[in-house]
């Protein structure tokens, strides 16, 4: 693969010589998009501009979630304060540690976020990005600068997924220090102990940054006690003015005991309560990237990166349905043996852009275009023969695993999109992205009997071309209308295949599923007071994995072609300073985040089962899809002095495609009510150096829950905590 990456560098650069003597007095778009991230520090949520480090954000939806200007329980990464403002975003919370972030938007399954494509600056950070896209590693968000979001449209720049990008960016060396400290200390209700340390700088041509994070809790369930560490360094070289290198490199664990999940009747009784008290996860994660980047010349910029992943996945439990119960066997003088999963990932992947301009039509023009090459490998050992104790033990006492499987990736890719500008306020986005995806298999099955089902490395290729366009309208300054159509595109992934689950289904004859994305609306700024972004969209996907109740089990299969259509709209308006003088008597921001989505089955593909009119499921919803997601909020700030208050009103969804409304005996499939929570947040700065955090969660200890699991965490419903509180105390040197 390293020659191929070689071969493939060697021709962007090739190219990208040629098309620079086009016109080379023409000075680049890249030096001007610091411009346009200069807004009111009040403004947590901004947009991308144009174009960053060498790609197209032009008439593409997107948001940038600035996370030193918002109050929010960073200590736990709470994910439905932190994205309040990104409307139709959708939040698993399933066990109040903030370990795994779970979000979605547009109908899609909010699992680990895997419909984005999850990356750390700019890199893939995933288990695997086409096999296996869920993340189980979430940056610690006290350690982010900005979360950029671009939805179904970073299809064709970053990959084929459904959800769009979702790119955490950590913080960087102060350019000002050679030395510079911070340090944020946490405790909350539940045992919670938060720490994070960093230390960062500039001296010369050398950049520097580098944290230490801590996170415990006994967690608000019983048996949901968890640790997590995390530490990560980067070094920037500016090797000239015009280039430069940066290294980075991340290493996280953590050990998290899992309750399982409860029946609704064990729910409304008391959504405390744990009946499993022997089950963890243990996740050990490791992520680096090099990133180049160099000015080639005034019309060229050129940017190459490498990344990689070492990272594992185990976990340990008596994991059968909640109708069983964890008990002591008499017969065999102890409990059960437990069930033992160990998942293993390694990959590495290469990115090369190049961003050429060019005058044209009297106007700068851009091309940006580059090439990807990823390999991965994920083993999968499975239904292995545990000990029978209740501490963190991933080894066997039998050595032969129930199931053990290696899946391969090879990926190869090349992406372009051009931005040409009509006039000063009319551009034209069109992309194509051409993909190139080899997945193999070996290994076994145990099937009846204990004997083994074979499998000879089967593999399979498809070559996929994605196309789209877009398009954007400046009517000001600050305002511009924007539409965009993409293609996307979703491989079978390995966990639909084998999951690590107990209790579901799977159907062996899965297939891939397609679709696209389009949108389109209205956003900008006005008076620096006004903030908004109030667009529709439609989404089609063709071929979507769901779960049906198949004789009482959740059965997986592609359920047939789902559409998503509906609005997402924000504002935001100051209203002390539009009025009055904000410098005399602060702000007060009043926002809305809300969405309205009407997600069906418009086909259904079962061929047993379609010309059934009692069983079909066009005209279905989509599960987990609320109809209407609504956040309302207001901020304070008076200089160092900011609170805020936010309601989450979320609507009621289904759990399974069919939309059964009672709930099974075991809990995983059945209908989810809707809820309304509420967060207060504060942030006071004093002594210039200092600063003092509060805040409470679920302000009126409402019980609810966001989830079903047919396995891990579960299986069963998975509540959200109830009422916590923390403090925090902070310094920067």
């Amino acid at each position: 693969m390293t020659t191929k990456i070689l071969t493939l560098f060697t021709l962007v650069i090739i190219s990208s010589n040629a098309l620079s003597q086009i016109n080379d007095s023409i000075q680049p778009i890249q030096l001007n998009e610091i411009e346009l991230y200069v807004k009111p520090s009040k403004n947590e949520v901004q947009r991308m501009p144009e174009i960053q480090n060498g790609i197209i954000y032009s008439g593409k939806k997107n948001e940038v979630i600035k996370l030193g200007n918002i109050d929010a329980d960073l200590s736990i990464n709470n994910s439905r304060q932190v994205f309040g403002k990104v409307p139709g975003v959708t939040v698993w919370e399933n066990d109040g540690s903030g370990i795994q972030v779970g979000i979605a938007t547009r109908g899609l399954s909010p699992n680990r976020s895997w419909e984005f494509n999850t990356r750390q600056n700019g890199g893939d950070i995933s288990g695997e990005s086409f096999g296996y896209p869920e993340a189980y590693y979430s940056p610690a968000l006290e350690s982010i600068e900005k979360i950029e979001i671009v939805r179904g449209a970073a299809s064709l720049q970053y990959g084929p997924q459904f959800g769009g990008l979702l790119n955490y960016v950590v913080k960087k060396g102060n350019p000002n220090k050679p030395i510079a400290f911070e340090t944020q200390q946490t405790t909350g209700t539940y045992g919670l102990y938060n720490s994070y340390n960093a230390l960062g700088g500039t001296y010369k041509k050398i950049s520097y940054y580098a944290f230490f994070h801590h996170r415990s809790a006994d967690g608000w369930r019983i048996n949901n006690n968890y640790e997590i560490n995390t530490g990560y360094a980067s070094i920037t070289y500016s090797i000239t003015p015009k280039m430069k290198l940066c290294l980075d490199y991340t290493n996280m664990e953590y050990n998290s005991k899992q309750p399982g999940g409860l029946t609704d009747q064990q729910f409304a009784d008391e959504p405390r309560r744990s009946y499993r008290n022997r089950n963890w996860m243990n996740v050990p994660w490791n992520v680096a990237s090099i990133n180049y980047e160099y000015q080639a010349s005034e019309n060229t910029f050129i940017t190459a990166k490498v990344f990689g992943i070492i990272g594992e996945r185990n976990s340990v439990g008596f994991v059968s349905a909640l109708t069983v119960a964890d008990t002591f066997n008499n017969t065999i003088k102890s409990y059960n043996p437990r069930q033992v999963d160990r998942d293993s990932y390694k990959n590495i992947g290469s990115e090369i852009r190049v961003l050429q301009s060019y005058k044209f039509i009297g106007q700068k023009q851009s091309i940006s275009f580059g090439v990807r090459a990823y390999k991965g490998e994920m083993n999968r050992k499975q239904l292995g023969k545990g000990t029978t104790g209740f501490d963190l033990d991933v080894n066997l006492i039998d050595p032969n695993w129930g199931r053990s499987l290696t899946y391969y990736t090879e990926n190869y890719a090349f992406f372009a999109e051009h931005l040409l500008k009509i006039g000063k306020r009319l551009s034209i986005t069109p992309g194509v992205r051409y993909e190139m995806i080899n997945n193999a298999a070996d290994g076994y099955y145990k099937v009846s009997g204990g004997k083994q089902d074979e499998i000879s490395k089967e593999s399979r290729s498809r070559n996929v071309m994605l196309m789209g366009v877009g398009s954007e309208f400046k009517t000001s300054s600050t305002t511009n209308v924007y539409a965009n159509f993409s293609q996307n595109y979703r491989p079978i992934t390995f966990s639909e295949l084998t999951p690590s689950g107990t209790t579901d289904v799977i159907d062996p004859n899965l297939k891939d599923a397609y679709g696209h994305n389009i949108d389109c609306g209205f956003r900008g700024t006005l008076k620096e007071a006004i903030s908004f972004d109030i667009g529709g969209f439609y989404l089609l996907y063709n071929n979507r994995i769901g779960t049906i109740n198949q004789n009482g089990a959740a059965f997986k299969t592609n359920i047939g072609t789902s559409e998503s259509k509906g609005i997402e709209s924000y504002l935001e308006v100051d209203v002390l300073g539009l009025v009055m003088n904000s410098a005399k008597y602060g702000h007060l921001n009043l926002y809305v985040s809300y969405s309205y989505i009407d997600a069906i089955y418009t086909r259904w593909d079962n061929p047993a089962l379609m010309n059934d009119p009692t069983k079909t499921l066009t005209g279905k919803k989509v599960e987990y899809v609320p109809q209407q997601t609504q956040r309302y909020g207001a901020t304070y700030i008076y200089k160092t002095f900011s609170a805020t208050f936010q309601l989450n009103a979320i609507d009621g969804v289904y759990s399974d495609a069919a939309n059964t409304q009672a709930a099974n005996s075991t809990a995983t499939i059945g209908k989810i009510p809707g809820y309304t929570i509420m967060d207060a947040s504060l942030t006071y700065g004093f002594s210039k150096n200092y600063n003092f955090k509060a805040g409470v969660n679920n302000l009126a200890d409402v019980n609810y829950f966001t989830r079903r699991a047919g396995d891990y965490p579960g299986p069963g419903l998975m509540p959200g905590n109830g009422r916590t509180f923390f403090v925090s105390i902070g310094a920067k040197f």
